[in-house]
């Protein structure tokens, strides 16, 4: 079998291949690295290849799986980490060129829970710079597989890229403000931020320490669910994908901005019919916290992160690119008070999105109200929601959500977001899963 016959399978297909013999992790882990020297750097989504590491790892899932030691789903499937979560032996570069990477003495909690389940690293995923900023310009952009003239977005954009380019199956991002989603929207995969505290943050750079999450990018919610587990030790079985009977509540501040462009405005609307004819009851919502949710979010952000960066921007201002470090620069200058109004404003913020699960099981959006533009955004206070319009109020609130491919623009992918209350993960993808079999939008790049 081809690197390229092997590049889109899923979890169940490369299981199977694992347990019968007509593939083996080594298979897999060479037709990943084939990928890689096919599409690098034209992605530019790689920070650093663990290539050797990965052979040696695949060599020993082979042998594992060989002699009957089974570690479930995950054993010999590659995975790629977001460079700024610690990877033992591997350097950490966190995107930027503040200071010059550092290796890693110890495998973050995240990613020791991905070895006992027989994951392979196969390689660091490039961010954003410290999953804060913009592409630092001595470390460049990630590029969008459907179209390489394109970004993959923010933060967890080589993340997003390597699943989406077909180089492996898995990977893991970060999600202060949809970090997580926006690069799955854009590139036309699944992207799961999870309940806040699900996954372990130890070992992970952190941005801002009240939004940060981190969590699975797929290629289908089944895959995503598999490698929550893997993350969390816990288990979030998924049954049949029906949705006789399941609420669907449609913010109207999200949906029906005028900052959605008629291809995205078009596609929900076409996706809510199609939802509604499988079964689902739609009904709209007016959450009048909603509307502050992402100003509010910047008053915590910017002097969180600014208090996180203080010692690295004393210590090298100059090494961080010029917008990133105007950020933090700003965030300098916040006012104690207004960070204090916005984490009150949080607890309210919440409470109105929980009381709207007593109606609802699970609201509805557009991922991000356009497709992949060529640059990623600035981060900025011009009135507009931008690519936060429908992500950042999830990071306030905690609450579990999900970007799903539900169509395209052109031959630009197009996301549907999907949240669920606080503690709900499982019962979200399950109904993921049910959109997901109903939708069925995923387009593989012709790379």
């Amino acid at each position: 079998m081809t690197a390229d016959e092997i590049a889109f399978m899923d979890l169940a297909e490369l299981g199977r291949a694992y347990r019968n013999g007509s593939l083996s992790p080594v298979d897999v882990v060479r037709a990943s690295l084939q990928r890689l020297d096919k599409l690098e750097p034209a992605l530019n989504a790689v920070a650093q290849r663990l290539d050797a590491a990965a052979l040696a790892e695949a060599e020993q899932a082979t042998a594992e799986l060989k002699a009957g030691k089974d570690r479930g789903p995950l054993h010999g499937i590659p995975v790629a980490i977001k460079d700024l979560i610690e990877v033992a032996g591997a350097s950490t570069g966190y995107g930027s060129k503040v200071r010059p990477p550092a290796i890693a003495s110890k495998d973050a909690p995240l990613v020791q829970h991905l070895r006992e389940a027989g994951a392979i690293i196969l390689c660091k995923a490039n961010l954003l710079e410290y999953a804060y900023g913009i592409a630092h310009p001595d470390v460049g952009q990630t590029n969008n597989p459907h179209d390489v003239g394109r970004t993959s977005g923010g933060s967890s954009g080589g993340s997003a890229a390597l699943v989406a380019a077909g180089i492996l199956p898995l990977s893991v991002g970060t999600d202060t403000g949809g970090s997580i989603r926006i690069p799955a929207s854009y590139c036309g995969i699944v992207g799961l931020k999870p309940t806040f505290g699900l996954v372990s943050l130890e070992g992970v750079f952190p941005p801002s320490w009240s939004l940060d999450h981190a969590g699975p990018l797929a290629r289908s919610v089944s895959d995503a669910a598999l490698l929550l587990e893997a993350l969390t030790g816990k288990s979030f079985p998924l049954s049949s994908p029906s949705l006789a009977g399941v609420r669907i509540g449609v913010p109207g501040f999200h949906c029906e901005s005028r900052e959605l462009t008629p291809a995205v405005a078009a596609n929900l609307a076409e996706a809510l019919k199609r939802l509604q004819a499988a079964g689902a009851t739609i009904k709209r919502l007016d959450i009048a916290e909603l509307t502050l949710a992402n100003s509010e979010l910047r008053r915590i952000i910017l002097p969180e992160a600014s208090v996180i960066h203080a010692g690295l921007y004393a210590e090298n201002p100059a090494g961080y690119a010029p917008r990133t470090r105007s950020q933090v620069e700003a965030g300098f200058e916040a006012k104690a008070v207004d960070y204090i109004k916005a984490q009150e404003f949080r607890v309210k913020l919440r409470d109105a999105v929980e009381a709207a699960f007593d109606e609802v099981d699970v609201l509805i959006g557009p991922s991000v109200p356009f497709p992949a533009p060529i640059e990623d955004p600035e981060f900025t206070e011009d009135g507009e929601e931008g690519e936060m319009l429908s992500s950042g109020f999830a990071n306030m609130t905690g609450q579990p959500s999900l970007s799903l491919p539900s169509g395209m623009d052109g031959h630009l992918p197009l996301g549907l977001q999907l949240t669920g209350a606080v503690g709900g993960d499982g019962k979200l993808l399950r109904i993921a899963l049910g959109i997901e079999a109903v939708l069925d939008a995923g387009r593989r790049p012709s790379l």
